[in-house]
């Protein structure tokens, strides 16, 4: 029984299925705040969003098939797309309604709510360059997923042109990694005087590995965090981000879906961009 079956008696949902850790869900402010954007939209339909969170990727396609089969949601919203994502083909297999979130290359033949992750960090290292700092490093998410892969085609072409060396490792969003790989890029020979970080958790340990290092920040080392939370504003000093307004987010997935659901043609919908918000923890570079 596919979504169409639905009693529509019955409130209906918006599916969530999230391949990760439920340790690091309970640590990282990121989706809570996209589902709250989300919740906020369906609740004037009577819908709401149910939230699965599995291991892997097989076993939220697994998901999928059981939902379709009982009917149990109207349609999904498919997140952390990744390179040879098998998801957009066994969703179109189910004749489950989804949508796309997020960055991909090809046209996937499902609605999407896109996101623009190159440009903010272009802004990022931009600006950095400008601050006169000469190595930029960035503690990256997975590398699987293509708006990681993006990120870093963008700071790898900006370092390029502003005649600047990029350094990239790849971390996986929790802070024991934000930690170590910050700790070892301290380490080199040519150490970073700056570091982009892909999310606020992986920003806030890297923060306070650089001052178990003996550094001073902004005044050695200056550092970036992608996403703005409660985290970031306080620590100390509060962390420079590229902020995105993720409950809108939420809000516009909410409103593509609906609009799927609703048999009405999907229209190209971009999620807010990243932007630039100066705080405690960039600087110029050390002389």
């Amino acid at each position: 029984m596919t979504s169409a079956h639905r009693d529509r008696t019955q409130p209906g949902a918006l599916g969530l299925v999230l391949a990760r850790s439920t340790r690091l869900l309970g640590v990282e402010p990121f989706f809570m705040e996209f589902i709250t954007g989300m919740e906020e939209r369906l609740v004037t339909r009577d819908m709401s969003v149910l939230l699965h969170v599995v291991p892997t990727y097989e076993e939220e396609i697994a998901a999928y098939r059981r939902w379709a089969e009982g009917g149990l949601v109207d349609a999904v919203a498919v997140v952390n797309l990744i390179e040879g994502d098998r998801r957009p083909a066994a969703l179109r297999e189910l004749g489950l309604p989804a949508i796309l979130v997020g960055t991909w290359r090809d046209d996937p033949g499902l609605p999407a709510v896109r996101t623009d992750d190159g440009g903010p960090v272009r802004d990022a290292v931009a600006r950095l360059a400008a601050l006169g700092h000469r190595v930029i490093a960035r503690v990256a998410g997975p590398q699987s997923l293509l708006h990681t892969q993006a990120r870093t085609v963008a700071q790898e072409e900006a370092c390029r042109e502003a005649g600047v060396e990029a350094v990239i490792v790849e971390g996986d969003y929790t802070a024991e990694s934000g930690a170590r790989l910050t700790a070892e890029l301290l380490k080199r020979t040519s150490r970073p005087t700056a570091i982009l970080y892909d999310n606020d958790v992986m920003a806030v340990a890297g923060l306070t590995a650089a001052k178990e290092a003996g550094l001073e920040v902004p005044t050695d080392l200056s550092l970036i965090a992608w996403d703005d939370s409660t985290l970031c504003r306080l620590a100390s000093p509060p962390l420079t981000t590229m902020t995105v307004d993720v409950h809108r987010f939420g809000v516009l997935v909410a409103e593509a879906a609906l609009d799927h659901i609703d048999g009405r043609p999907a229209t190209e919908r971009w999620s807010p961009t990243a932007h630039f918000v100066q705080r405690g923890t960039t600087g110029p570079a050390p002389a």
